[in-house]
């Protein structure tokens, strides 16, 4: 072993990779190929954008391609490409650890209940450890564009926990990967095989993928293009069959599975355009997260030049799931990402790509209500945050949201703002919500009870990103969006009289609770929300949800306290026990656990559990 060479421990979390990536994608192993034919593209496309700065990296060879080769009595397949190639140190980042935010929710998917499968592997950025599948050693040969012949570097591994690295001298630039086939995988040793893969999986890769000629079964001199190696989005629509589009999506995204729809169109004029767009049918694990640092989103051509992976340039935050390439035909060659924040042109082509996007979930939710239902289940969340990222699209965006409701609550029905408004009794002029941690909180919320006493539907919002989402959401088609739990709940003339008669009898009641719970509270009303339970919180218009609140202190954030308002029913069994108990401490014991169950109900966190547990148990002795 030379000075140069060492033996290197792969990253606990690639050691778990290779193991459950090894056995358990028995039944999709012949993704290796797409996978390592998709790493070749990449590299053939950074290239092929470092070049335009620096022509001098083409030097040797200018036509980018990808060979596939076999060998059947070295029983190895080979990819080999000229693309960018990897230094040393790219090569340790690259295949000795894993840069992934979702690694560790991968792991737990790959090895809980449902076994791993093929949809995992590229979402992850862990397609190159595929090639274990079918091998017992890898052996990688590569050498960074622009480096002396004597830097190339050689990487090995048998997928067992360690690998060696050594420097070796090689001819040309890119990289090449030698996967040394297990006893069994002879199929992949056929050139027929390979081919068919090749034609199945990355037909549409924009770099001929070739392949030695063959006679007589054996591979000879002379190398032939196997794939299609056109730029399918530069294709008239009229000649793509649905079958080309869900290949291209499945080789561009590194997804197993079929996209579930997408949009394709060129725009001419002064600035000509073409955008080829994708939803994908289920998120990657780390979606919430921002994704991977590679591979995410939309991929910026000019002119079938690959310039980036861009999708914060060319869409919004909101939808980081779209996948797809735009391709441009008059940005500047040498335009950077500095450039790309601040130019007219992209503004222009990022506003068409919003639109687009938009008009395909829209045409969904139209035409293919099932379709539409597994997208929203897949990116609802993701689509909500466009209502404060995207004020000029705020009003489309509303309209394709959807709530569970009090009215479609039994049979799990899901609401848009467009259905509850034609369902607004005669004269209610807001539209009504209950936020909540939960679907079962914010259903079985005792704020609710007046509601459905005076059969007003409510919406029922229980995803972490509702509250913050309305904060910028505070009418939809005119109509105000109100919280049952906040303000004063509308009451006609005759209930305002009963409420005023009820406060005026309740006074001694009300002042007793006040005493009572001291400056646990802000203030102790009588309720005109509770029909059936003792109490519940109220809050101003501007105040927090406690359960957001809560959640935002778990994560960190400094939350000013705020004491709140409780509301209580004089009717109920439980409030009349403390106006008429004589004991303080009991009276003081009842009364807290009124306002604890509130806080509970309202998915606040108790300051004292023991004590509560300790008053309850107290109450229950009598």
């Amino acid at each position: 072993m030379t000075a140069s060479t060492e033996t290197r421990k792969f990253e606990a979390e690639v050691a778990q990779v290779l193991n459950l990536v090894t056995h358990s994608l028995y039944s999709h192993k012949e993704i290796f190929l797409r996978e390592l034919v998709s790493n070749a593209s990449d590299a053939c496309d950074k290239l092929r954008f470092e070049s335009i700065a620096h022509p001098e990296l083409l030097a040797g060879e200018g036509e980018l391609h990808i060979d596939v080769s076999w060998d059947e009595q070295a029983r190895t397949v080979t990819v080999r490409d000229n693309g960018i190639g990897m230094n040393r140190d790219e090569v340790v980042a690259n295949i000795g650890t894993i840069a992934s935010s979702g690694t560790k929710r991968f792991l737990e998917a790959m090895s809980g209940e449902q076994k791993a499968d093929a949809r995992l592997i590229g979402q992850f950025g862990v397609g190159f450890y595929s090639a274990f599948v079918v091998a017992d050693k890898v052996t990688v040969l590569t050498r960074r564009a622009g480096a002396a012949g004597e830097e190339g570097v050689k990487w090995e591994s048998d997928g067992k926990g360690e690998y060696s690295l050594e420097q070796v001298e090689l001819g040309g630039r890119g990289t090449t990967v030698i996967l040394h086939l297990k006893a069994d995988e002879d199929e992949f040793l056929k050139r027929w095989q390979l081919a068919s893969l090749i034609r199945k999986y990355s037909d549409h890769v924009a770099f001929p993928i070739r392949m030695p000629k063959e006679a007589e079964g054996k591979p000879t001199d002379g190398w032939e293009t196997v794939n299609d190696a056109g730029a399918l989005w530069t294709k008239p629509k009229s000649e793509i069959s649905d079958e080309d589009y869900q290949s291209f999506y499945k080789s561009l995204g590194h997804d197993f599975n079929d996209a579930l729809a997408w949009t394709h169109n060129r725009v001419e004029g002064s600035q000509s355009f073409t955008t080829l767009l994708y939803l994908p049918s289920q998120p990657p694990f780390d979606l919430m997260m921002g994704g991977r640092d590679e591979r995410k989103g939309l991929k910026l051509y000019i002119k079938r030049v690959f310039i980036m992976d861009a999708a914060e340039e060319l869409l919004p935050n909101y939808l980081r799931f779209v996948r797809g390439v735009v391709d441009a035909d008059d940005l500047p060659l040498n335009v950077s990402r500095e450039i790309l924040q601040h130019n007219r042109q992209l503004e222009r082509i990022k506003a068409a790509c919003v639109k687009r996007v938009l008009d395909l979930i829209e045409k969904l939710a139209r035409d293919e209500p099932e379709k539409f239902a597994t997208f929203y289940k897949a990116f609802g969340n993701t689509l909500k945050e466009g209502i404060s990222e995207d004020a000029n699209n705020r009003e489309r965006i509303a309209k394709l949201l959807r709530f569970a409701s009090t009215r479609g609550e039994d049979a799990g029905q899901m609401t848009g703002f467009d259905d509850y408004i034609g369902r607004m009794k005669a004269g209610q002029d807001a539209i009504w919500y209950i936020t909540a941690d939960s679907h079962k909180a914010a259903a079985g919320s005792p704020q609710l009870e007046a509601f459905k006493a005076k059969d007003l539907e409510v919406l029922l919002m229980s995803d972490r990103i509702d509250e913050w989402m309305l904060g910028s959401l505070n009418e939809y088609d005119g109509k105000p969006l109100k919280s049952v739990a906040k303000g004063d709940v509308p009451l006609d003339e005759a209930d305002k009289q009963k409420q005023e008669e009820a406060t005026k009898a309740a006074e001694p009641l009300l002042k007793k609770l006040k005493d009572l719970l001291g400056d646990r509270v802000g203030d102790v009303k009588v309720s005109a929300r509770l029909t059936d339970s003792p109490s519940c919180l109220a809050l101003s218009d501007y105040e927090m949800a406690p359960h957001l609140a809560r959640l935002l202190r778990e994560a960190g954030h400094d939350m000013p306290e705020s004491k709140p308002t409780l509301e209580v029913n004089p009717q109920h069994p439980l409030v009349q026990r403390v106006e008429t108990e004589a004991d303080e401490g009991k009276a003081k014991d009842v009364a807290m656990l009124l306002l604890d169950q509130a806080e509970i109900a309202a998915g606040a966190q108790l300051p004292d559990p023991a004590a509560f547990v300790q008053r309850m148990n107290r109450v229950l002795l009598g």
